[in-house]
């Protein structure tokens, strides 16, 4: 890049501010969050993740350096956005994988649920828990909420696996029941606004990257 091209101090100090301005709405919206899908988050670390990566690329232009922060952008998990530009209407798509490792403790608590009140459970679902993580699960996941359940997994013997969350735009809401018989089939990756993983394969890559530093900086 020629120096005519270069962007200005005035230019990186501008796009320093902004990240700083975009971190400070960040917190606020953290801080003021409504449950674990608030949009306001969401739009906020993506305000965010566009101020750095601006910044970053600026500061390297300029500079010849590079921050310490990687955020995952879209074009690494998503085609090009081919939905409405002005959605009416979204469908949040989760999906989360858990590992049921301590089926006792799964046990456990799926029987304290059934025997608070086996009336309303059922004779049966009462009987069959004590031995069955079929039945075990049913309970859970029938007593609480999905988000309750990813935040006290290790309460009831799980261990969470990879998980994903799609915010996907749509011109109205489907008619009611439309989808209910196959709910992820029209799950089309072209709609998709914003995707949020979380997988252990991340932290794998960080630990590779720091062992091949390591490596390198090693005589």
């Amino acid at each position: 890049m020629s120096d005519a091209a270069q962007p200005t101090a005035a230019e990186v100090r501008a796009a320093a501010e902004a990240v700083k301005a975009a971190l400070d709405r960040h917190l606020d919206a953290v801080e003021r969050r409504t449950g674990d899908d608030d949009p306001a988050v969401y739009e906020a670390f993506n305000a965010l993740a566009a101020a750095a990566e601006v910044y970053d690329e600026l500061l390297y232009d300029r500079h010849d350096e590079v921050t310490p922060f990687e955020i995952p952008g879209a074009d690494d998990s998503l085609p090009p956005y081919a939905g409405p530009e002005e959605p009416h209407a979204l469908s949040v798509l989760i999906r989360r994988d858990y590992a049921v490792v301590e089926p006792p403790r799964l046990l456990a608590q799926a029987q304290r649920l059934a025997d608070l009140d086996p009336d309303e459970r059922g004779s049966e679902v009462a009987a069959v828990v004590g031995t069955s993580v079929h039945a075990a699960l049913g309970v859970i996941f029938g007593e609480y909420e999905a988000d309750e359940i990813a935040s006290r997994h290790k309460e009831f013997g799980l261990e969470e696996g990879d998980s994903t969350l799609w915010v996907a735009a749509a011109d109205e809401l489907p008619e009611p029941g439309e989808w209910l018989g196959a709910p992820f089939d029209q799950a089309d990756p072209q709609l998709v606004v914003c995707r949020f993983d979380v997988s252990s394969v991340f932290d794998g890559e960080e630990l590779d990257e720091d062992l091949e530093d390591a490596t390198a900086d090693s005589p």
